[in-house]
């Protein structure tokens, strides 16, 4: 909650014990414990603005019907010096509460007073969490998912830190490992076909088909020629994956950032090989007896730590499997990191993968229950109506790059963030281009151009917007001044829903709403030639919900254009 709204809730609590203690002094109640309640704001705002159950809580307790508890708690209550109106029982004993002008005016009053910090909270306490998001394989280009996952990704990670968590944003690069075998076999074939031809050079069977395969291997040709023809395999494989990686991160980072995400960390898979942690972590789990050998494999005993079958962790060739690499990831992220929750964001074909390295965590005395994971599910594109899959303009398939080629970064992240990531998304490349106020977006923003150009042209009127007294505050008691004002008051509450339930898509339904509030407002509530007085009030209103309109948008990384 706000600062304000917080004091708010935290005085009814206070009024509420106080009215009790009054009651058992004078012998209305038994001295007995009593459990905690709540106050809660009401689906139906015509029940007031706050319910308490306090009265439904106790009964049993004080051995009384809740509606005579509520009544000898209302005598007795003193809401004198709050923000607190009138009050009533509704049903069998709920005490409804509703607020006077000035919590109105003491919400605009903050909203100016916090300006950029307003929303933000102290729930995380500062504890260290590290959110590790796309991820995507570095022998090829990001696909449509890992464009879901980068805005996904990038917004939880800034819901979290304004929630008053410390998160380190985090991208895992698998440069070791079967696929970068894969990769090097792949290009060792294209760049061979160049001087043999595609007939005489068998391609592997489970080599990546990628163009990007064969641009890479024939600039590697332009640069070095035939030399490599006639070197060994492995050496041949080795020069072109030293050439053609760094390249691929290198255009992994490139897109990233055009896309608007910076990481703090890009760890790569082989310092867990070459620093020797992947095989401290082995021998580790020998010594607690959580492997066995068969097979000339060495196998971990997943079907004791939750998972549906034992794994393989080191296969019979020696090569360590992936999943032995995510144990010695993860416990590089909290043995060695010091992390006090992990979060990653996966896509929903990873699901199986869950269980197994939460289990894995707990066997090797770390607590599965600190790993977090965001499964997020499939993207479709549509173009009038039908499911897209190549790019208009290259007529091939559709990638981040390629996707922002056609699509501004503002409506792919905000698009991206519309729903919860357990739900499929339909992403409407039309929409996501129009400039009107069907496309989301464009609507938001439309909200607080409005905004600025509303003060623009006052300004050129020679009215400058002053700060106002909390009496002149406590004038705005029009509904739709009411319910703006409401809404602007819940941000902090939605910052701190959306971190608990890792959704950031929270946050594009409560900026949607706030542009639906202010466009209501701006029409029902006239300002120009208003009194000024009221003129000045529905400017510091306006002036907040541009405020917060900010104050989302930057945490999405999404533009607020002040003219549109």
């Amino acid at each position: 909650m706000s600062q304000f709204v917080n004091k708010t809730v935290e005085d009814i609590k206070e009024i509420i014990l106080a009215a009790a203690g009054k009651a058992v002094a004078e012998g209305k109640f038994p001295g007995e414990p009593l459990p905690a309640f709540s106050v809660e704001i009401p689906a139906d705002r015509a029940h007031g603005d706050y319910a308490v159950n306090a009265a439904m809580v106790w009964a049993r307790n004080l051995k009384n019907a809740p509606r005579k508890i509520a009544e000898t708690l209302l005598s007795y209550a003193d809401f004198s010096g709050s923000c607190i109106e009138r009050f009533e029982i509704a049903g069998p004993g709920f005490i409804n509460l509703f607020l006077s002008d000035r919590f109105y005016a003491g919400v605009l009053e903050e909203i100016e007073e916090r300006g950029e910090d307003y929303g933000s909270s102290d729930m995380g306490k500062g504890q260290k969490v590290m959110v590790e998001f796309v991820s995507a394989n570095p022998t090829g280009p990001m696909h449509i998912g890992n464009a879901r996952g980068g805005a996904l990704g990038d917004c939880l990670a800034a819901v979290l830190e304004k929630a008053g968590y410390q998160v380190s944003r985090e991208f895992y690069v698998n440069d070791a490992g079967n696929q970068i075998q894969k990769f090097g076999n792949s290009l060792s074939a294209r760049y061979l076909q160049i001087y043999k031809g595609e007939e005489n050079v068998p391609f592997p069977e489970d080599g990546y088909q990628g163009a990007d395969i064969k641009a890479r291997a024939a600039e590697f040709a332009e640069i070095h020629g035939d030399a490599y023809v006639e070197k060994s395999e492995e050496e041949r494989r080795q020069a072109l994956v030293d050439y053609a990686l760094p390249k691929n991160i290198d255009g992994l980072r490139e897109d990233l950032a055009a896309y608007r995400i910076q990481y703090d960390t890009w760890f790569r898979e082989s310092t867990l090989y070459n620093d020797g942690e992947l095989k401290a972590v082995l021998e580790d789990m020998k010594a607690r007896g959580l492997t066995y050998e068969k097979e000339g494999a060495l196998w971990y005993k997943a079907t004791e730590h939750g998972g549906e079958k034992d794994e393989v962790l080191v296969r019979a060739n020696g090569n360590p499997t992936y999943f032995a690499g995510d144990i010695a990831y993860h416990h590089n992220k909290f043995a060695v990191r010091g992390f006090d929750r992990v979060i990653n964001v996966w896509g929903a074909d990873h699901h199986g993968h869950v269980a197994r390295l939460k289990g894995a965590m707990d066997a090797i005395g770390l607590d599965g229950s600190k790993l977090d994971i965001v499964l997020m599910q499939l993207v479709r594109l549509v173009r009038d109506g039908e499911v897209v899959r190549v790019s208009k303009r290259t007529g091939k398939s559709i990638t981040l790059k390629t996707l922002l080629d056609e699509v501004p970064v503002d409506a792919a992240r905000f698009i991206f963030n519309m729903r919860e990531p357990n739900t499929h998304l339909e992403f409407d490349l039309d929409l996501a281009v129009e400039q009107s106020s069907q496309n989301p977006v464009y609507y938001v923003q439309y909200a607080h151009a409005r905004i600025c150009s509303l003060f623009k042209n006052l300004k050129a009127e020679g009215v400058e917007p002053r700060a106002c007294s909390t009496e002149e505050l406590c004038a705005l008691r029009a509904p739709e001044e009411r319910e703006l004002i409401r809404h602007l008051a819940g941000f902090t509450g939605e910052v701190e829903a959306a971190a608990k339930a890792y959704d950031p898509a929270r946050m594009t339904r409560y900026v949607l709403e706030l542009a639906t509030l202010f466009h209501k407002f701006y029409t029902a509530c006239r300002i120009k030639g208003e009194a000024e007085p009221l003129m000045q009030a529905r400017l510091a209103l306006a002036s907040a919900t541009a405020s917060v309109l900010r104050n989302v948008l930057g945490m999405l990384k999404i533009t607020a254009p002040e003219s549109m």
